[in-house]
């Protein structure tokens, strides 16, 4: 997160950084003395006594060593390391997790949950404002750990992805056929469907991609995400616009076995 975004620091950067303070105040060790035991300079520690950047886990070691917090101050990097999803996420993910069908149409991109490790990093460091590399490398583990849901064969997945996201080459030539192929191998067990959506006629999947989930309860929910939100709802019409939506974009990709010779052409031809 930068400090620079209109979104305000984190509490738990707020709340470390004040804690470094009142513990040095109490302690009588001045700024100028934290920042050259740490190595950093003297506006470095004041940001991050501010909570304006994250106070890092060697200024919390050396500030608990220093004021005699006897651990206390160096607890506090288990609170701060990054989240594994956007806040607008959150809800989602754990519905994700549970649902025992989930249908997930993309038109620009290929799905988090098929994406390989070159694939997330590559968007993950392309976002902006820059994300830290903690945060990426974090944001990375935690797309690649919900691939695990795709291994339960009691669930049903069905993806339709647009031809312009296989087009779409986010890193090398190299990089792109490892993708493709690894979509290939994702879309063998008998509970995955991955479908071609061709870029040839007007479909109601052209304004953007949306998520359908089922529960093993029967609760049937939507969700949308855009530039900087997201939007989870079980509103029975809404969700039956989109699954409507969904059975239109369908009746137009290629079945099954068509996309995979086609994803394996586009792979051959790179």
């Amino acid at each position: 997160m930068s400090a620079t975004s209109n979104t305000p620091p984190p509490m738990a950067w707020r709340y470390c950084g004040n804690q470094i303070k009142l513990w040095r105040t109490r302690a009588g060790v001045s700024r100028e003395d934290l920042a050259r035991d740490a190595g950093y300079s003297v506006e470095s520690v004041r940001s991050m006594e501010a909570g304006r950047r994250r106070p890092s886990r060697h200024l919390l070691d050396i500030a608990d060593e220093l004021c005699g917090a006897k651990g206390i101050l160096a607890a506090g990097e288990e609170f701060l390391r990054p989240e594994k999803y956007p806040d607008f996420a959150e809800d989602y993910m754990r519905y994700e997790a549970e649902a025992v069908i989930l249908s997930n149409y993309q038109n620009q991109l290929i799905p988090g949950l098929l994406q390989t490790e070159e694939t997330a990093r590559a968007l993950m460091n392309s976002y902006w404002p820059r994300m830290d590399d903690e945060t990426v490398e974090e944001r990375v583990a935690a797309r690649l750990d919900r691939q695990n849901l795709l291994s339960t064969p009691t669930k049903s997945f069905c993806f339709l992805i647009g031809e312009a996201a296989l087009r779409h080459p986010l890193g090398s030539t190299e990089a792109q056929q490892r993708q493709l192929r690894h979509l290939l191998a994702a879309g063998a067990p008998r509970h995955v469907t991955i479908q071609v959506v061709p870029a040839r006629d007007a479909h109601p999947g052209l304004d953007g991609p949306f998520v359908l989930l089922e529960t093993a309860d029967h609760i049937r929910l939507g969700y949308e995400e855009g530039q900087t939100t997201g939007l989870l709802y079980s509103d029975p019409s809404k969700v039956s616009v989109l699954s409507q939506r969904h059975e239109m974009i369908l009746r137009q990709a290629l079945a099954p076995e068509a996309s995979a010779r086609f994803i394996d052409k586009l792979a051959e031809e790179q």
